[in-house]
């Protein structure tokens, strides 16, 4: 019952950020500058009989709330408008560049989970060592340097000069060939991301280590390994929470390394999206990114609330 009430409340909070997020976001772009209109006219000469007309059309000469009531009613819909600039349906245009931005997503997160986790717990073993010295060095530049700037970074040494990795586009689409293309825009986020989780697994292990259950531990003659486990389920809350937080920097870096190999994914679109001023689908992309990273802060806390007693524990005190 009292994991069924965690749940609910979860979700409904869910629902509450999604449901102001999509306010502020259509908001931000109503309040924008320039005339969707005059990006309707095209190539036409403009009059102002035209944009009259065009106004009328796309419902723009009506009040900001009734705007918004049009676009949320699509949006349960699921009817996200029509694109200014291709005339094509919002989710049409958006599908094949959402799908190329997914797999850059999971195959940097995937990374940067396994890497920041393992050097994590490498570092906090080897506490004042040469090689915790080395991966804490290593972190800090991670978490310091923009993306975009690490990208150009591996761009020049690995694609242009060693030749290891193509400098633009994703290929012919198939498997192998879009992951050599991917690989090294997905080590660039990595390298970012994995620095933070590796900065908070570092600390996660070291309380840990100088936990109570620790010293029992060793004092049995507990086989290392299994020493490491116990620890890793002990930290797995703060470690869970940072891999949710992660992917929201995640999707913002993507953005600007999507522009940097020049990847036609949901980063270049959105950047040409706002040039031209094509509001359904920057709307709808703004939308689609908040909603992935609500839910995925909600999956987070339900999964860090059923493997950590301690968390359920405190809920019940508070309560």
């Amino acid at each position: 019952m009292e994991a069924i009430k965690f749940i609910a409340k979860r979700l409904c909070a869910f629902i509450v950020s999604l449901a102001v997020l999509s306010f502020v976001i259509f908001s931000l772009l109503f309040l924008a500058p320039g005339d969707p209109a005059r990006s309707l006219v095209g190539v036409k000469k403009v009059t102002p009989e035209l944009l009259e007309q065009i106004r009328a059309q796309y419902h723009l000469d009506e009040p900001f709330f009734m705007q918004f009531g049009r676009w949320l009613s699509g949006v349960f819909h699921l009817d996200f408008g029509q694109s200014i600039r291709s005339g094509m349906p919002v989710t049409q245009m958006i599908a094949p560049h959402a799908a190329v931005t997914m797999e850059l997503v999971l195959i940097s997160l995937i990374l940067s989970v396994l890497i920041g986790i393992t050097c994590g717990i490498i570092g906090a073993k080897g506490r004042g060592k040469i090689r915790d010295g080395a991966i804490n060095v290593t972190a800090l530049v991670g978490t310091s340097a923009p993306s975009f700037a690490v990208g150009l970074v591996f761009l020049y040494v690995f694609a242009l000069k060693f030749g290891w990795f193509p400098t633009h586009g994703i290929g012919d689409r198939t498997f192998v060939d879009t992951l050599w293309h991917l690989a090294l825009p997905a080590i660039t986020l990595t390298f970012g991301i994995s620095a933070m989780i590796v900065k908070i697994t570092r600390s996660a292990v070291l309380q840990e280590e100088i936990s109570d259950y620790t010293t029992f531990l060793r004092a049995r003659a507990i086989a290392p390994f299994r020493i490491v486990r116990a620890q890793l389920k002990g930290a797995a809350a703060p470690i869970l929470t940072s891999t949710g937080l992660v992917l929201a920097s995640l999707f913002g870096s993507t953005v600007l390394v999507e522009s940097v190999f020049a990847i036609p994914g949901l980063g270049n679109l959105l950047a040409t999206s706002v040039t031209f001023h094509d509001v359904p689908v920057v709307q709808f992309i703004a939308l689609m990114l908040s909603f992935f990273i609500c839910a995925s802060q909600m999956i987070v806390d339900v999964i860090v609330y059923f493997i950590n007693p301690d968390t359920r524990q405190r809920r019940r005190l508070a309560s």
